[in-house]
């Protein structure tokens, strides 16, 4: 979890959950708060991971960037590491999609567009909608009512 999130509204985390499992349904697997193998030396632990579907669930290696459809970060006090050390992290490895949920300004910023220097897409929206992940577009997460 990302530091501060300990702090959220009860109900966030478990919305996206929700949110998450539902839109994936069979086609990817979410793992909450597992690592994600980006190197040697780096396994990040982000909020959500919606991988591509495996028959073994992971359990025999950890997931790494080319399992990765989509990484969650959901950020209270952790913005400013979320989006300026995790995403491009993230980016320099490839992972296609890094949502980061904003929490205290009630916003989404949506990376995406992997680069080694970062992401080349990047939007903020404090009204989160029906969204298609860039790697799946068949699974659309209806952000609708995230921050309801």
């Amino acid at each position: 979890m990302s530091p501060g999130a300990e702090f959220l509204p009860p109900g966030t985390p478990g919305r996206l959950t929700r949110l998450l499992v539902q839109a994936a349904g069979d086609r990817a697997l979410v793992f909450v708060q597992n690592p994600v193998r980006l190197s040697r030396t780096s396994e990040p632990q982000p909020d959500f991971a919606v991988l591509k579907p495996r028959a073994d669930d992971y359990q025999s290696a950890t997931p790494g960037p080319e399992d990765v459809f989509l990484l969650v970060e959901i950020a209270e006090t952790s913005l400013e590491f979320d989006r300026e050390l995790k995403a491009p992290l993230s980016a320099a490895h490839g992972i296609p999609e890094l949502w980061v949920v904003d929490v205290s300004e009630k916003a989404l910023w949506l990376h995406r567009d992997p680069r080694p220097d970062g992401y080349a897409r990047v939007e903020k929206t404090t009204q989160p909608a029906p969204t298609r992940l860039a790697a799946a577009p068949e699974i659309e997460v209806d952000l609708g009512g995230l921050f309801a």
